[in-house]
């Protein structure tokens, strides 16, 4: 009896040492779910059975740098077997957001399994301790992005340049390079300087010889007071680094490495204007600037036009505050003027001129005095409110119908041939108010409105039921449901774009996120999907012409890019009424 009890329980823990083992797990395991764009990410994809068929997700927003790698792990443990087989990747982030890495597939036992969609942060570049042992350690020690700010203590619109450079030890060569994050400039207008005749240079970092190349050179205008930090500048750059290798002649072999560097952070501390002696008309500018105020006529005859024009030249914040308005007496008949700039940027600023051009024409004869146009802006070199004064111009009106005011409130226009007299009194008192009663009485019972409310929710009832049928269908259509949804994001975040005209972030983002969400709903696809060879392999499936599928993708690109450089609403305009063109002409094509 003893042994025939021993040999159940052994033969009970062997089969539930068996069913355990017929447990398949298939997982996706991160390093780390939050790094830094200088970072690099390891993913391992596990299983506890070996499968066949393994598919790996679309890195669509990593580059692989390292993978798939293969390990295998078989071991006995008191008559337990565990098996574990494991693929890595190396990933590297391409940009900065939130991604989303899909779903890995594999088939064991002819049965599929699939991981769990795992959700990345890339940031702005992070400081990595420096490691001797690394073999990119003497890369990190031979290569230096450098952001040189001309003002750290700048005041309100003052202009400050950021100028970044990259210093090459002679001990390295740099074979490529491109730029993987690009600052964004958020609390500042912003003017990038032209660098493409840049040339190498020699100089010295640390005390050391080196070279450097200029790779950006950008103007700054702060427009918040306080602290404000300017976001680094990334580079992924292809080098070769010495070995201790020689060749049969005794020069020293070179490997190649990539490396990844950034400029680091840098704080502005902004200081806002002083209030002491702030004038009342002060408008914003900041700067050194002169004033000029000019007519083109100052003797002609009623009816005619001249041009009054109002211009600020110097140097300072010329595109960033607006010039003072002309009063000009209620005889002179004028209309709304023409701007015009003539601004250059360059590392010291915004140099040129601004203008306002009045378009007068006088309606009487007489002489009428402009009066004298003030101007007041803040001096950088005295640290000093400045104001501006024009001459007082007169216009000499010598043709045409005389203007004559009295004292008894009695206008009197005259010309050579009559004259005709206007009196406060001429028109009698109109009543814009009146009472009017009703002859019959009309009452609400038994009227046609009394009828009619009874008899409604009696009609309404069949209404109500053809009403509810159709919301069940439509409810039930679950694909129709879904493109509804994403047409009426596509309208507002294109309604959201139209009212944000002007407001260049606030406008390419609501125009990315409609054109994103009109994808999704056409193409049945998710937001992870949404790469830019996704998108025309899909849109060439659905035969729509190659010259839409580029304008799609240009409006993409465009959306991309335009947030950080200058664009203006000409621009915006243009790009809002190409997409909608676009995304009428997919409809169309789309099959």
């Amino acid at each position: 009896m003893k042994l025939i009890r021993h040999l159940s329980i052994i033969l009970i823990l062997f089969v539930a040492s068996i069913a355990s083992s017929q447990e398949v797990e298939f997982v996706a395991k991160l390093s780390k779910h939050k790094l830094g764009i200088n970072e690099r990410l390891r993913i391992d994809f596990i299983m506890n059975q070996d499968g066949d068929n393994f598919i790996p997700p679309d890195f669509s927003n990593f580059m692989v740098v390292g993978g798939p790698n293969q390990s295998v792990s078989n071991s006995w443990i008191n008559g337990v077997r565990t098996y574990k087989k494991t693929y890595s990747y190396f990933l590297a982030p391409k940009k900065r957001g939130v991604f989303t890495i899909s779903q890995a597939k594999i088939v064991i036992d002819g049965t599929t399994y699939k991981t769990v969609p795992q959700k990345v942060e890339v940031t702005a570049a992070v400081e990595i301790p420096k490691d001797p042992n690394d073999p990119n350690y003497l890369a990190s020690e031979n290569i230096h992005l450098v952001a040189e700010v001309s003002k750290t203590n700048p005041y309100l619109n003052e202009a400050i340049t950021v100028v970044y450079k990259l210093y090459v030890s002679p001990k390295i060569a740099v074979d490529n390079w491109n730029e993987i994050d690009t600052p964004r400039y958020n609390d500042f207008w912003s003017q990038n300087i032209n660098t493409q005749d840049q040339r190498v240079q020699n100089g010295a970092y640390n005390g050391e010889d080196y070279r450097f190349l200029v790779l950006r050179k950008t103007v700054l205008y702060p427009q918040k007071t306080g602290k404000l930090d300017l976001e680094p500048l990334s580079l992924d750059i292809a080098l070769r680094v010495p070995t201790n290798r020689r060749d049969i002649f005794g020069s020293v072999l070179m490997t190649r490495v990539n490396r990844r560097v950034s400029a680091g952070n840098k704080t502005i501390t902004v200081k806002p204007l002083p209030e002491t002696g702030k004038p009342l008309d002060f408008t914003g500018a900041v700067g050194s600037f002169d004033l000029d105020v000019t007519a083109s006529k100052t003797v002609l005859d009623a009816t005619e036009s001249l041009q009054l024009k109002l211009k600020v030249s110097g140097n300072g914040n010329l595109k960033l505050f607006k010039l003072p308005k002309v009063s000009l007496p209620s005889s002179l008949e004028v209309y709304e003027p023409e701007h015009e700039e003539n601004v250059k940027t360059n590392l010291s600023g915004m140099q040129g001129s601004i203008q306002d051009s009045y378009t007068v024409v006088p309606q009487y004869k007489g002489k009428y005095p402009i009066p004298s146009i003030s101007f007041s802006y803040f001096d950088l070199k005295t640290k000093s409110y400045k104001r501006l004064s024009s001459d007082e111009i007169v216009i000499n009106v010598l043709n045409g119908p005389s203007s004559v005011s009295t004292n008894d409130d009695t206008a009197v226009v005259a010309n050579n041939k009559q004259s005709v007299v206007l009196s406060s009194d001429q028109f009698a008192f109109i009543k814009t108010k009146t009472e009017f009663t009703a002859i019959k009485q009309v009452y609400f019972f038994k009227s046609k409105a009394f009828w009619s409310l009874l008899l409604l929710p009696f009609l309404a009832i069949p209404l109500a039921i053809v009403v509810r049928k159709k919301k069940a269908i439509r409810d039930a259509d679950v694909a129709g449901n879904k493109v509804r949804r994403a047409n009426k994001l596509v309208r507002k975040y294109l309604s959201n774009a139209k009212k944000s005209l002007g407001h260049k972030e606030a406008f390419y983002i609501a125009l990315e996120k409609a054109l994103h969400n009109y994808l999704k709903a056409k193409l049945h696809i998710e937001s992870s999907d949404l790469s830019k060879e996704r998108i025309t392999d899909l849109l060439e499936e659905k035969q729509v012409e190659e010259g839409v599928i580029k304008d799609f993708i240009t409006l993409i690109e465009s959306c991309e890019l335009a947030r950080y450089t200058p664009i203006d609403i000409v621009t915006m305009q243009e790009d809002y009424d190409k997409a909608g063109k676009t995304i009428s002409l997919i409809d169309k094509q789309a099959r």
